[in-house]
């Protein structure tokens, strides 16, 4: 096997909405309330009932020189086309050598926080936008090239009636994902052990639903002083969905349905092999005062049966395949992220997985994310001949991936008027940026 005969599925992208994803989507009658874009002084900011929402991009710095990642855009003309056109997203996959792409939201934060909060407030409004969400990246973005993208919804956590009718609407549509809090009781909703969420696993079960929980949508990597670095978060970032990850391994409801999946989108895999090891010594030393139970098997048998895991660029993890389940790890490009190794994927997949079996690499870069998300890669695209990272290039050849200099967007205190280095970034520095947007 070479470079160019893998076939490469991402569970783990973003779009950028465009500035019409809501209006053409709210009912008739209703239009203008939907969410919509307004410049203020040159920035572009989403308005919505009375509130803003000034990040349109969240990090969608790709197509930048590494230079500048750390100017947030804020506005389109500073993004890459990419980010919100579908069919330009295609032309930048088929450069990347990437046959199809799982994306996540970006104005209603990845797991429908932003509709969470207005829930509050305005649980009626949160409903149609969800809705109006749901039908754009279904109708619109997927449709757009049925064989590239894999759906996914949002849904309206804190109704659960709402919630159950939104899962059936989407089930209809074909989608088999759905994107979920790594932890609801950090944004206000009942914890995964409540039994508010037992019809919603029964839903997810039922219609062959992946719970796609992403890093940042419930516990949070924190930063640990102003003054810090701002690598040392980037580095954690990560990482900080391992507390979800036990606190999932744990929890009861697996039991009660085997075959339901979720997946720890952006969380990577190195760390996993020792998470496991230490959740079954935890579980052998202390499950007779803890009264924790198993039914004989232990914690890890039940992670790697029911948890997806996902990578970037991890050489370590995969290095160390053996400790995890090699049926349940997936590739993720983290496009348009400051993370995403655009237009370079297959090169640095390939240096990861050359060593190995043929038979892993294809499960790890498609057959897997094929059988658990019920997307059938091979079928919509007319043969695996046409999914491979050397035919994508082909049809990508044009596209120029060279990198535009100069977009502009918000700056940190540690950047010059001209966006040049004048001493590390901190934390602080980039809590002080999206304070100013």
């Amino acid at each position: 096997m070479q470079m160019d005969d893998m076939v490469i599925i991402s569970v783990d992208d973003h779009a950028v909405e465009p500035p019409e994803a809501f209006i053409r989507h709210y009912p008739e009658g209703k239009k203008d309330r939907a969410p919509r874009i307004v410049n203020e002084n040159g920035k572009d900011i989403w308005s919505w009932n009375g509130q803003r929402f000034p990040t349109i991009g969240l990090n969608a710095v790709v197509g930048r020189p590494r230079s500048e990642y750390g100017m947030e855009p804020s506005a389109f003309a500073q993004l890459r086309p990419g980010t919100y056109d579908p069919k330009l997203r295609v032309d930048d996959m088929n450069a990347n050598g990437v046959l199809a792409s799982l994306n996540f939201p970006t104005m209603p934060s990845f797991a429908g926080g932003t509709f969470v909060s207005m829930a509050q407030k305005d649980p009626e409004e949160a409903l149609l936008a969800c809705r109006a969400w749901n039908d754009w990246h279904v109708q619109e973005w997927c449709a757009t090239a049925p064989g590239r993208f894999i759906p996914m919804c949002l849904i309206p956590m804190w109704n659960m009636d709402d919630t159950l009718a939104e899962l059936k609407r989407m089930s209809d549509l074909g989608v088999h994902a759905v994107s979920f809090s790594d932890n609801p009781s950090n944004i206000g909703l009942p914890s995964i052990h409540n039994e508010y969420w037992e019809p919603f696993w029964k839903a997810c079960s039922d219609y062959k639903m992946v719970i796609n929980c992403h890093i940042g949508t419930g516990a949070r990597a924190m930063h640990p002083s102003p003054e810090s670095p701002i690598d040392a978060w980037i580095t954690a970032m990560p990482i900080s969905i391992a507390n979800s990850a036990a606190d999932w391994t744990f929890a009861k409801f697996w039991q009660r349905y085997p075959d339901l999946r979720m997946a720890l989108s952006e969380g990577g895999i190195g760390w996993i092999p020792y998470f496991l090891e230490r959740a079954d010594f935890t579980h052998e030393h202390h499950h007779e005062w803890t009264f924790t139970d198993f039914n004989g098997e232990r914690p890890s048998d039940l992670f790697k049966r029911h948890i997806i895991c996902c990578f970037i660029d991890d050489q370590f993890g995969v290095k160390n395949l053996d400790y995890m389940n090699t049926d349940m790890v997936a590739y993720e490009c983290d496009y348009p992220h400051s993370d995403t190794v655009w237009p370079n994927v297959p090169e640095y997949l390939w240096a990861s997985v050359n060593g190995l079996d043929k038979a892993i690499i294809d499960k790890i870069t498609h057959l897997n994310v094929m059988r658990e998300y019920s997307f059938d890669a091979f079928a919509l695209n007319g043969g695996r001949e046409n999914c491979t990272v050397g035919h994508l290039r082909k049809l990508g050849k044009d596209v120029d991936v060279s990198p535009r200099h100069n977009l502009g967007g918000l700056k940190t205190d540690s950047m010059d008027a001209i966006g040049q280095a004048r001493r590390p970034v901190t934390s602080g520095d980039i809590e002080r940026m999206f304070a100013s947007a």
